[in-house]
């Protein structure tokens, strides 16, 4: 297929998927690929799955999009099984993860603003990632997805990632809150320590400032709770989240709890599609599969056990440097840079990506069979060792 009149962004494609099923995609050429990226952390019930095409089809028949001057069925059952799983209170749905996130970067300056704080400061970390938006840009870490875009939105700092004491150090009067991903995906899959969130959580009630989580990647299910902080005793100020939420249809969450939760009053910010009829039956068909058919935690075993095999395997390998993750969220961090790694997995009938230039990033969809599971790990065994 010509690419010629798409804009350059995404650099050289030479294939073409056109169907997929399962955990598995297939090309143009008839060729079967097993997935272990899932689009990027999207499908985390792989492809045509079959409440979610049933979903899809039966909304597609009735109403596909009405505007949010509306009261929209499915949003509104999706709102409440969101609040409910989360402990959250509100919620806004937007299109996108980009938008979640400039969603409650938005909703901590009104905070701001409401308290008398007119140049509204907020911490994010260094090798972040919250979106390519002109505000989630400023707010990322990545000096390298900045260039050319310059001058930032002003009122963010960036501290080392799992660093309690640089946040003091860079916290001013103006500073109103602290947003991170409770494992850095883009970064290079970096999880923090144990008790990273009760320490943030802790700072921010010391000081007013509100917890902004970013879970566009790490939420629905990935990690093996529905949202990754689940797994401490702590709630966020805001939580947003995306990818995985609509199993590949577009749609981002942003949610709140408490006083930020009051913050948006009518007026303040608004989406022409976020939340439409079909997203959220989508999304409604998602989070039953994931949640009341068993496959959040069901994934996540399989993932753990993933990463148990991949650390046993490279245990004594000097290419690696660190086998990183929870759930279905995994990093294998090499020795050296391996630019040639998913061509060469593709090579071999395997979808993966590589992240920070040296760290094979393994997001594969939560319906992975023991099998299937067995298969990514022996083929990415076998790609490192054929490292030159």
């Amino acid at each position: 297929m010509s690419v010629s009149a798409l804009m350059n962004t995404y650099g050289e494609r030479k294939t073409t998927l056109t169907k997929g099923d399962g955990p598995y995609l297939w090309d143009s050429e008839g060729r079967r690929y097993l997935d272990a990226l899932s689009g990027i952390a999207v499908c985390g019930l792989g492809y045509n799955y079959p409440s979610v095409t049933q979903a899809i089809s039966e909304q597609a028949k009735t109403l596909i999009h009405c505007s949010n001057l509306f009261l929209i069925e499915p949003q509104q059952e999706l709102g409440k099984l969101l609040v409910q799983a989360s402990g959250m209170d509100k919620v806004f749905f937007s299109n996108s993860g980009a938008e979640a996130n400039e969603a409650a970067i938005k909703l901590a300056r009104k905070y701001a603003q409401d308290k008398g704080i007119t140049a509204p400061h907020i911490i994010t970390c260094d090798k972040s990632f919250h979106g390519r938006t002109m505000a989630t840009l400023s707010a990322t870490g990545n000096p390298k997805v900045k260039a050319g875009f310059f001058p930032m939105v002003e009122g963010f700092s960036h501290v080392p990632y799992n660093d309690i004491e640089a946040i003091k150090q860079a916290a001013t009067e103006n500073t109103i809150a602290i947003m991170v991903e409770p494992i850095q995906g883009e970064g290079g899959v970096n999880v923090p320590a144990d008790d990273y969130l009760t320490n943030l959580r802790a700072l921010c009630d010391e000081n007013g400032w509100l917890l902004i989580l970013d879970e566009i990647q790490t939420g629905n299910g990935r990690t093996g709770a529905y949202f990754a902080y689940q797994h401490t005793n702590i709630h966020p100020d805001v939580v947003t989240t995306a990818k995985g939420l609509g199993n590949g249809v577009p749609i981002g969450a942003c949610l709140a709890k408490g006083k930020a939760a009051e913050v948006f009053q009518p007026g303040n910010h608004g989406s022409t599609f976020g939340g439409n009829p079909l997203a959220c039956s989508a999304a409604v068909a998602t989070f039953k599969a994931l949640v009341n058919d068993g496959i959040m935690k069901s994934g996540a075993a399989t993932g753990n056990s993933m990463i148990a095999k991949f650390k046993e395997r490279f245990a004594n390998n000097p290419k690696v440097v660190e086998v990183k993750g929870q759930g279905m969220m995994m990093g294998i961090q090499l020795s050296q840079d391996c630019p040639t790694l998913v061509e060469r997995a593709k090579e071999k009938n395997l979808l993966l990506n590589v992240t920070a230039g040296n760290t094979i990033r393994l997001l594969p969809p939560l319906i992975l069979t023991e099998e299937q599971a067995q298969t990514v790990v022996d083929t990415v065994v076998q790609l490192v060792e054929e490292i030159e």
